[in-house]
């Protein structure tokens, strides 16, 4: 599909948020990849933006519920985020707002990933602590979980 007028790249758009929400960094890229106009792209992502059809709040709030049920962390979704272009204060704000329980999403990717095994030594430790750290999630919280200080022991 030829992307040189209007009504062709906001039904570009259009399609791609019908799939998922985008954010408009991440809309601009696909857009100008498929050969759309910068100009183009430009007008058609404002007006969509008035009509309330493309939201950076709403994409925020769907990108941080979906790595967090993959069970990645603040701050691997933050460093996701900011990758992606969003403003930083942006991401801060979603991710205050998005009332989850880090320490609980943390004991959940745990349990998953190693059974509710305590390390028995400190190699085991130190794997346990850099899958966890991968994930993104914080040294502090990690090191809680590892001595047994959680709350979600079970």
């Amino acid at each position: 599909m030829l992307l040189d007028s209007p009504a062709a790249v906001r039904r570009a758009a259009m399609d791609l948020l019908a799939r998922r929400e985008h954010g408009r960094v991440e809309l601009t890229r696909k857009l100008r990849q498929r050969g759309a106009a910068a100009e183009l792209i430009e007008s058609a992502l404002d007006r969509l933006t008035e009509e309330g059809l493309l939201s950076e709040a709403r994409y925020l709030e769907s990108f941080i519920a979906s790595r967090a049920r993959a069970g990645y962390g603040p701050l691997r979704i933050r460093e996701e985020l900011a990758l992606r272009g969003l403003p930083r204060a942006d991401i801060e704000q979603a991710l205050r707002g998005s009332g989850l329980d880090w320490s609980e999403l943390l004991a959940e990717t745990w349990w998953r990933k190693f059974g509710g095994q305590r390390p028995r030594d400190p190699r085991e430790r130190a794997q346990q602590g850099r899958f966890l750290s991968y994930r993104g999630f914080s040294p502090d919280l990690i090191g809680r979980l590892l001595r047994g200080e959680s709350s979600h022991d079970d």
